[in-house]
């Protein structure tokens, strides 16, 4: 909105934003804001207490401030000389008997059920209250059930199919709570038996909205779901990371796979699907902090494992890429790749891995993380890799004099 010529009243503006409001409502501490804002607040945010007042907000229900909103748009309409818009009336909210209706609607045919979502996805996208309203009134089950019953027979020109999608595009913009999560997990796997088959058949939008609404399921999920995830789980989530979908969907994928990995034999599972190879590839092409320190960690939880430490000694640039990454990404990423080569020198060091560190420069970042500044933590680590095969590595250049002065290594 262009600046004012004309001052705004102050019981105009939102506390938060200190602009304008457009849908001015009121929470129970009695303080009026405008609904975005204190949706974001409540919602997005997770805060508990009121901006103003900071006293506890019991009640989340907002009550429409329609007084309010009249006198804000007869003044708008007073000072539209000055460039002023009116703002326009809000879209009534939703409430529950018309979503039930909606529901019972879908039921006649599978155009009606189409119809059915095209209005739920017009909901959604509405606003924060819409959205909860919808999850209240059993929108989550319902999308849900579609899921699970095309898992059962897909067909890609089908109007079920069609439906799959647009149940999944609605569950993903829901941003499901966890209570609604672990109702529709429940005590069986049809819901997740349905996200699979969308990983393995649907289109790039449908399996990167399954990967995230998978993330946030197994995040409320209990060990023993965990432990059970399928082989046919990880292979799918490898695909999404070499299909490379979005960077966004990407670090979701790795986000589950570092929750999954450590439950039960998944990492035997991970390491089946050919995911070393891949996150290897992947840490060669990304510079990006944050996806570096993902990757890393999984290598670290891969490498716990006698299978994942020979993938990674298969990959010709494994070992090289790792200590690659020690102080150049964060220190995060340095203890996690320390801990990788850790790993490999105690439970993997033959004489050609040995060679190999020596030739790819390995020793020579080791000795590197000694001088400067790391967490204590790591440079111990760093000490006990060293001192481990300092009679294989002592006589090599890669040391420097100093250090061998410096510390025993024999």
């Amino acid at each position: 909105m262009e600046a004012y010529e004309v001052e705004v009243p102050s019981y105009f503006l939102c506390p938060i934003s200190t602009q304008l409001m457009k849908d001015p409502v009121t929470v129970s501490t009695g303080i009026t804001y405008d609904r975005e804002n204190i949706e974001k607040w409540l919602f997005s945010c997770k805060k508990t207490t009121c901006p103003v007042t900071k006293q506890p907000v019991l009640d989340t229900d907002l009550t429409p401030n329609h007084t309010l909103r009249r006198l804000i748009q007869a003044w708008c309409t007073l000072n539209s000389s000055y460039g002023i818009e009116r703002i326009p009336t809000p879209k009534a909210a939703v409430d529950k008997s018309h979503i039930l209706k909606l529901f019972h609607e879908a039921k006649k045919s599978p155009q009606a059920q189409l119809s059915c979502l095209q209005r739920l996805r017009s909901i959604v996208q509405s606003n924060e209250s819409s959205r909860r309203y919808l999850e209240a009134a059993g929108a989550v089950e319902y999308l849900a059930s579609i899921i699970k019953k095309d898992a059962l027979g897909w067909d890609q020109d089908s109007d079920f199919s069609k439906a799959s999608d647009d149940a999944l595009d609605i569950l993903y913009r829901l941003e499901i709570s966890d209570s609604s999560l672990r109702k529709i997990l429940g005590d069986d796997d049809q819901f997740l038996e349905g996200l699979l088959h969308v990983l393995k058949c649907g289109n790039y939008q449908s399996r990167a909205h399954a990967i995230t609404i998978l993330k946030s399921a197994l995040n409320v999920a209990d060990p023993v779901q965990l432990i059970g995830v399928k082989p046919e789980f990880f292979v799918e989530i490898v695909q999404i990371l070499q299909d490379k979908i979005s960077h966004q969907t990407s670090k979701a994928a790795l986000k589950l796979l570092v929750e999954l990995c450590p439950w039960g034999r998944n990492r035997i599972k991970a390491v089946g699907s050919s995911l070393v190879l891949v996150l290897i590839e992947l840490l060669l092409d990304t510079s990006e902090r944050r996806s570096c320190e993902l990757i890393l960690t999984l290598l670290d939880q891969l490498c716990g494992c006698a299978e994942g430490r020979a993938e990674l000694l298969k990959h010709g640039g494994g070992l090289a890429i790792v200590s690659k990454k020690i102080l150049r990404v964060s220190h995060v990423a340095s203890d996690k790749a320390v801990r990788i080569i850790s790993s490999i020198s105690k439970f993997s060091a033959n004489s050609r891995v040995l060679q190999e560190m020596l030739q790819v420069g390995v020793v020579t970042k080791l000795c590197l993380v000694l001088q400067v500044c790391s967490s204590q933590k790591t440079k111990e680590k760093t000490k006990e890799i060293l001192v481990l095969h300092s009679r294989v590595w002592n006589q090599s250049s890669c040391i420097p004099p100093h250090l061998l002065s410096s510390f025993s290594f024999s």
